[in-house]
């Protein structure tokens, strides 16, 4: 094929060469800083700056002077409200992390003060988790026993959420919040429905009234567990656990139907354990198998720092549960706080959020707490009360101080059952099984990945859970990145547009010319794979147009519009493309790359060897471009519109 002697309308420039140093900065930059936190910081000089700094770290500063009596009033009652579920729920959630129940109300005392300062949320409201709760009861469990050896156990809890502050604020201040990202929402889901679904199963200890149970968190060693001991179930613990679980989902289904009434269902659990605890008492039935929490101590946190155990080999236990635990509270926190700054408006900064749930857990871990992060069920209570700042989470920790001061002591005729009701009745909503059909409907893959961790969390262990979502999660972008799509192109009839033939059923192929487009980074992962697949859809339109017995292939083009980067192997895989398509007596067209691609063709001399005239802004461009050598006509004029007319000889 004989050199053309046409002009394009428009030439793709090779962007300006930036030095090394200066391309690494930018991607840096991207990398860890695409936000510019501090671009704020560089308008301003002096005392000002130094009190930006501070509002960055500490949100409080920012809000507190703007502060008025109003705002108080709506954040009185959302905190008054969210501590009347904080309570039961931190006792409940402390006794499922096989913890001392009085940890819960530890846990809704510290660190909600410290969110309160550093938080960026306005919604969130801090407390105690099951899921968490479960995995320190699961992973901790199977190295100590809470049993044989409590005291051991509670300093471990204490390390690991001393670590996992530790790894929670370091991914903060080294701006590593993206890794919270391979979490995707399918994993977040099928996790947090498959702990909730053992969450329950695990329930059936205390609405049986039973004293042995197995450790284990799969469904297989639950049921066995269960069925083994039929002879020390409790008819009246099973009673009295089937009554207040109806009744906490009765006032739920009340408060869906009606917003308004949304303190119903949030003052339910604290009116069970009242009732509960009435009950007990006046009828003794401790004395007939229910089970009750027994004596709390009354006061405010004592200091653990001493507790921490950093001595081997149960530091590297401590570190391994505070890193797994401090990445799902991470997820469950931050996916929480975005989802109501979204529905008001305002925007929260992920990698302050990750600061401040790691400072909070340090401090916790110094105060005789465990892990903490942003429920969804408080927070969701907090928001229907209508909190206006942070605020709120002072309130509930000044609820929860008064309490522990003056009111621990009426807690002691609690039954057990009436919190396994409670966290029966907070984990059932966590089962989204409308998230599971929608996720079949749009993407089988995630409904994999859904299922996957599901059922990994339900007859595995929560660990396993994870690994198996992550893993599926992993592989499905190994995937696209090693076999990314290929698609052909084809005209849409009286216009400048090209679109996939296999979506758009009007495109029209062009005779003489073979479109393709790239979907993905060109890559070593995928270099080979392109080749081989470019060099087949060639043989493939080549066959097709003999049988047909149209006009041969004359020119390729390569859309390259999606191919965003490319590395040496995706320049060299070029470069045998290009050797290729010559010897079999064809023109490689290369239409829309970007400036990196431009640049690499430039400095490998791969750009002279196809030839600056053969590469295109548009598809449009490119192929007016072989239609003009292909008819001998003039070159095409473009107007304004982006439509080609021919000047035909």
């Amino acid at each position: 094929m004989g050199n053309a002697d046409f002009t394009s309308p428009h030439r793709v420039p090779v962007p300006a060469s930036r030095s090394f140093l200066e391309t690494f900065q930018a991607n840096l930059k991207e990398t860890f800083f695409p936000d510019d936190p501090l671009r704020q910081f560089k308008r301003e000089k002096g005392s000002r700056r130094c009190i930006l700094g501070l509002q960055y770290f500490m949100p409080i500063l920012e809000w507190a002077p703007r502060y008025t009596l109003q705002l108080f009033k709506s954040d009185l009652v959302a905190g008054i409200t969210i501590a009347s579920l904080a309570i039961p729920q931190g006792i409940s959630y402390a006794k499922l992390a096989n913890l001392p129940p009085i940890l819960g109300l530890y846990s809704s005392f510290v660190p909600p003060l410290v969110y309160a300062m550093m938080g960026s949320s306005r919604d969130l409201a801090v407390g105690t988790v099951a899921v968490a709760s479960l995995l320190i009861a699961s992973m901790l469990g199977k190295e100590v026993s809470a049993l044989e050896n409590p005291g051991l156990y509670l300093h471990l809890a204490f390390t690991a959420t001393f670590f996992a502050g530790v790894f929670q604020a370091a991914l903060g201040l080294l701006r590593l919040g993206f890794i919270v990202d391979f979490l995707s929402h399918a994993t977040i889901v099928g996790f947090m429905g498959g702990a909730a679904t053992v969450v329950c199963l695990q329930q059936l200890k205390g609405m049986l009234g039973l004293v042995h149970f197995t450790t284990s968190t799969d469904l297989v060693s639950v049921m066995e567990s269960v069925f083994t001991q039929t002879h020390q179930w409790r008819w009246e613990s099973a009673v009295l656990g089937c009554c207040f679980l109806f009744f906490l989902l009765l006032t739920r289904f009340f408060s869906k139907r009606r917003p308004k009434f949304f303190w119903v269902s949030a003052a339910a659990p604290l009116t069970s354990v009242i009732l509960g605890s009435l009950l007990v008492y006046f009828t003794h039935a401790e004395n007939h198998g229910v089970q009750v929490i027994g004596y709390l101590k009354k006061g405010l946190n004592p200091p653990s720092l001493t507790s921490l155990n950093f001595s081997p080999p149960y530091m590297m236990v401590a570190l391994k549960i505070g890193i797994v635990t401090g990445i799902i509270a991470l997820a469950e926190g931050i996916a929480v706080g975005r989802s109501f700054a979204m529905f008001k408006n305002y925007h929260i900064d992920g990698n302050k959020e990750m600061i401040a749930f790691g400072m909070m857990n340090i401090a916790g871990s110094f105060t005789s707490c465990y892990l903490t992060t942003g429920p969804f069920s408080r927070s969701a209570v907090n928001y229907n009360a209508g909190c206006k700042t942070a605020m709120s989470n002072v309130v509930m920790a000044v609820a929860v101080m008064i309490t522990l001061l003056f009111l621990t002591p009426l807690f002691h005729y609690t039954p057990l059952v009436v919190l396994s009701a409670i966290i029966i009745s907070a984990m059932l909503g966590l089962i989204d099984y409308e998230a599971l059909i929608h996720l079949w409907q749009v993407d089988k893959i995630d409904f994999c990945v859904c299922l996957g961790a599901y059922l990994g969390v339900v007859f595995g262990s929560v660990e396993i859970g994870l690994v198996i979502a992550v893993a599926i999660s992993l592989l499905r972008v190994l995937l696209f990145v090693a076999r990314p799509r290929t698609t052909v192109l084809g005209n849409i009839p009286n216009s400048m547009v090209y679109r996939r033939m296999d979506q758009y059923p009007v495109a029209q192929t062009v005779p003489g010319v073979f479109i393709l487009g790239i979907d993905a980074p060109i890559y070593f992962a995928n270099a080979s794979y392109l080749r081989e697949r470019i060099s087949r859809w060639i043989d493939e339109e080549e066959e097709k147009l003999k049988s047909k017995g149209e006009t041969s292939l004359q020119y390729v083009i390569l859309d390259m519009g999606a191919v965003g980067s490319i590395d040496t192997s995706g320049i060299s895989m070029l470069e045998e493309v290009k050797k290729s398509v010559d010897r079999r007596g064809l023109q490689l067209v290369l239409a829309n790359p970007g400036s990196e691609i431009m640049k690499k063709l430039d400095k490998s001399k791969v750009l002279e060897a196809i030839g600056e005239e053969w590469i295109f802004l548009t598809v449009g461009e490119a192929v007016a471009a072989c239609n003009f050598v292909l008819h001998s006509c003039k070159p095409p004029v473009i107007a304004d519109n982006g439509v080609a007319h021919d000047n035909m000889v």
